[in-house]
């Protein structure tokens, strides 16, 4: 897969398939694979191009601690693949927090926006468990955050039943550095998007894994609220991940969105 320089950081991406295009970014329990189960199939319609974030893959930093950063990272990074304007951009939890910060300062480069298990910012609570990780990743290095990790992804069945996509999600999170990791972590609790969620103007789907505990549906459901004309689909017992847990379930809401004409 190769790497381009954008600024200060190498960004590790990936083009296959041919089309109109599409952008996905990962989770941050995650990487560009996340999207494995469902690549052949977008990319059998789309040119897709898929994002690691800095601290992933061979992704490199430095980058500043806000969300605001990394959308700029990746709005720079679509113009220097010289991506067109109709390109559609897919992110999935901190991906989605990502790519709604980048349609409200970027939006004009921009089609459809489809944002998956995320939300405009966390409520204070909510904070914490992301200090957490954050801390022990700095502390004790990523295999410290696996287990806690895993259990943000998936539903408890799910993990219990699926052992080789567990081990799999384990073992390219290990290789993750451990400071950008921290550093994307921490930088969600100081992102709030709620005042600026009408200034997004693109066509927008927000799909909700209802068993989600990392992102819960309620912030979804501000997001609907707050984001004009946009419609929501909600997927009962999937959690963070829907594109993995569910694929065919992901692929029939998000497929018939992306192909309309609107």
């Amino acid at each position: 897969m190769p790497n381009l320089m954008v600024g200060k950081n190498q960004v590790h991406y990936e083009q296959v398939g041919e089309g109109q295009d599409l952008v996905l970014l990962p989770t941050l329990l995650a990487e560009m694979t996340v999207y494995d189960e469902i690549i052949d199939e977008l990319s059998s319609q789309f040119s897709v191009t898929r994002i690691n974030f800095p601290g992933f893959g061979s992704s490199t930093g430095p980058i500043d601690q806000t969300i605001e950063a990394y959308a700029n990272l990746i709005a720079a990074t679509m113009k220097t693949l010289s991506l067109p304007t109709e390109t559609n951009l897919i992110g999935n939890g901190f991906g989605g927090f990502v790519a709604g910060t980048l349609a409200i300062h970027h939006g004009d480069i921009i089609n459809k926006l489809v944002l998956v298990d995320t939300g405009p910012g966390f409520p204070e609570a909510a904070k914490e468990p992301l200090r957490i990780l954050a801390k022990k990743a700095k502390g004790e290095g990523m295999i410290s955050v696996l287990d806690g990790a895993i259990k943000r992804m998936f539903p408890e069945d799910f993990i219990a039943q699926n052992p080789s996509i567990v081990e799999r999600r384990r073992s390219h999170l290990v290789e993750a550095d451990p400071e950008l990791f921290a550093n994307a972590a921490l930088s969600l609790n100081s992102l709030d998007n709620r005042p600026k969620l009408g200034e997004i103007n693109n066509p927008t789907l927000i799909l909700v894994g209802l068993a989600d505990t990392t992102t819960p549906p309620a912030l979804s459901y501000e997001l609907h609220a707050g984001i004009s004309g946009s419609d929501l689909k909600e997927l009962p017992g999937v959690g963070h991940c829907p594109q993995l847990q569910h694929p065919s379930a992901f692929l029939e809401a998000v497929m018939p969105f992306l192909s309309s004409k609107s």
